[in-house]
């Protein structure tokens, strides 16, 4: 079994198929799959909750993506506490900073992410982290008000290098990969996952984005070509793809201290 710790499936792109993106996914062996809730943004926040209120297999976060930061209210942030007492919300997510194409000004994606922090913090839930040309920020805010000694999270669709990823680890976050490892100029990201502890790695998809090889002609990623990524890591590692699997499904299912699926 494997998981796909992080993916958009409630995009449009998926909306003609996406029983079948869903059985595919199942074929592949995909046993658990963790649909991150940010969608359109404010005032849109159920968007996860309603696919995985579903299926049993798929789980949810509830947050608001940096890009959508501007759009932040008061009603959003009851709206959003309000939410993760949802016995299928494993996480507040994806949340952060994105400096790249700042859909929304820096101080209020700043700010919203704090505000987010307090939020997990007070429902005793993990974070998942969005960072995007803003990493000395967003390292900086969770050293001020995310103590390793909280809940964790992820460091979802990781693309630094090993000194930010021994960072991330310092922070107690867990680290994710993507397609991104996959990639022909990823030698920097490929080191970092080389020196990182296997009991601190995930795998994600971040579907429908970042299509790993060798299906990079492929337009639409979806969560059955986690297994390409995996595939890639056990051959970084040096270890069996079953290996990697393994670990990383028992690093997931620790983290958000879930049972192991029957």
């Amino acid at each position: 079994m494997i998981v796909d710790s992080h993916c958009h499936l409630d995009d449009k792109c998926f909306d003609e198929d996406r029983d079948e993106v869903l059985s595919r996914a199942r074929e592949a062996g995909v046993g658990l799959l963790l649909a991150i809730g940010t969608g359109d943004g404010p005032p849109q926040l159920d968007a996860a909750i309603r696919l995985a209120d579903r299926h049993e297999w798929i789980y949810a976060t509830v947050g608001v993506h940096p890009h959508d930061a501007r759009k932040a209210t008061e009603e959003t942030f009851e709206r959003l506490a309000d939410a993760c007492s949802h016995p299928k919300v494993l996480a507040v997510g994806e949340i952060g900073l994105d400096y790249h194409y700042d859909n929304s000004p820096r101080e209020v994606q700043r700010e919203v992410f704090v505000r987010q922090m307090q939020i997990a913090r007070e429902a005793g839930k993990p974070i998942v982290i969005h960072t995007r040309d803003a990493w000395d920020d967003t390292a900086g805010l969770l050293q001020s008000h995310w103590p390793s000694g909280e809940a964790g999270g992820i460091m979802h669709c990781f693309s630094g290098d090993a000194s930010q990823a021994a960072r991330s680890l310092e922070l107690g976050f867990h680290i994710s990969f993507a397609g991104m490892l996959t990639f022909a100029r990823a030698d920097a990201l490929r080191q970092a996952a080389a020196e990182a502890p296997l009991d601190r790695l995930l795998l994600e998809t971040d579907a429908p984005y970042l299509t790993p090889a060798p299906f990079r002609k492929i337009r639409r990623n979806e969560p059955r070509y986690v297994v390409e990524t995996a595939r890639k890591l056990a051959e970084i590692k040096s270890v069996p793809l079953e290996e990697i699997s393994a670990v990383t499904t028992h690093n997931f299912l620790r983290l958000f201290d879930l049972p192991a699926p029957t």
